[in-house]
């Protein structure tokens, strides 16, 4: 595959908001205010796709409606990069309809996470542009600890250099959105060696479940030299992650996997460093692999943004794990 990478945002530059998942009608006028004052801070012009308040029985629209607005936010050549809404349920059912030449004639920077990892991974499958595992519209509207995710989104899609992922000093896993000003930070122990190791590859995956429902189709990637990083919900619990990640193992080139980087839990999950460790250790596939976990990324805050099908670089020892994506 011939891998394209979009260029970078700059000062000015304009970048469109569409909701291929749920729409933008349940976010709340405060979220919006402060989301847009951020993308003004950034330098950044921002515009809104034509269908993003539309709502359904779903919290989402029609299939043609988001997939005009994703679309047009490919075709149109004043906008250098497209981030989504928010995440949901449903934007893998756009996938059959999406023109994969206009994306690859047309490449930007595409960003979102969660339900949006089908369509990351579906648009690098199809058409080899780089695309970014990140944080919503909707996430720029925190109004406290937002500076570790900002930094991230700024050095991965503002900016060509590498960089390496360290741990941010706390983290959250409370309902930000209902109350603004009611915040609770967990000190950030850093990430969990489960596997020492060393590796290089393509950066695939990002939400489990979502990235599953990819399996068996033309929109899942070619997994061989890539190194997994995967993230779930609260609605995940530590038998289900357990079964969703043997499913992915099952896949016939599982065993070309180089490496596997693994998000934070939310606590409702209840996947408890213990559970994770035994979880990881049943599967002798990953025994010659290096494994991490509780890195800054998923359904907690604050998070990295990372590219999917980009390059990083994994160094883990017994007491110290290094991730450093040279290429994104």
């Amino acid at each position: 595959m011939n891998k394209i990478y979009p260029e970078k945002l700059k000062i000015d530059d304009e970048v469109r908001i569409i909701a291929p998942s749920r729409s933008m009608k349940i976010l709340s006028e405060e979220i919006k205010n402060i989301a847009n004052q951020r993308f003004f801070d950034l330098g950044l012009k921002f515009s809104f796709g034509k269908h993003v308040y539309e709502t359904d029985e779903f919290n989402s629209t029609t299939i043609e409606s988001r997939i005009e607005d994703l679309h047009n936010a490919f075709a149109d050549r004043n906008v250098k990069g497209i981030i989504t809404v928010i995440g949901g349920f449903n934007s893998n059912q756009l996938l059959k309809y999406i023109d994969w030449d206009l994306i690859k004639n047309n490449p930007k920077i595409f960003v979102g996470f969660s339900d949006i990892t089908a369509l990351n991974n579906a648009i690098f499958t199809k058409t080899g542009l780089v695309t970014y595992s990140g944080p919503h519209y909707s996430m720029f509207g925190q109004k406290l600890y937002f500076d570790y995710t900002l930094d991230y989104f700024q050095k991965c899609l503002m900016t060509d250099s590498p960089f390496e992922v360290k741990p941010s000093s706390s983290w959250s896993d409370d309902e930000w959105y209902l109350d603004q000003n009611k915040r609770e930070l967990i000190s950030n122990q850093g990430c969990l060696v489960i596997n020492e190791g060393e590796s290089e590859g393509t950066i695939l995956g990002a939400n489990l479940c979502t990235f599953n429902l990819l399996q068996g189709t033309e929109y899942f990637p070619d997994l061989r030299d890539s190194i997994l990083f995967l993230e779930d919900d609260y609605e995940t619990a530590p038998h289900t992650f357990d079964r969703d990640l043997q499913s992915l193992i099952h896949l016939p080139d599982f065993n070309k996997v180089r490496g596997l980087v693994i998000g934070r839990f939310q606590k409702k999950s209840n996947v408890t460093d213990n559970l994770l460790i035994k979880i990881i250790k049943t599967k002798k596939e990953l025994d010659n692999i290096p494994v991490i976990a509780n890195v800054d990324f998923g359904h907690s805050d604050p998070k990295i943004t990372f590219p999917i099908g980009g390059e990083v670089k994994i160094v883990v020892e017994k007491n110290n794990a290094m991730a450093k994506i040279f290429r994104h």
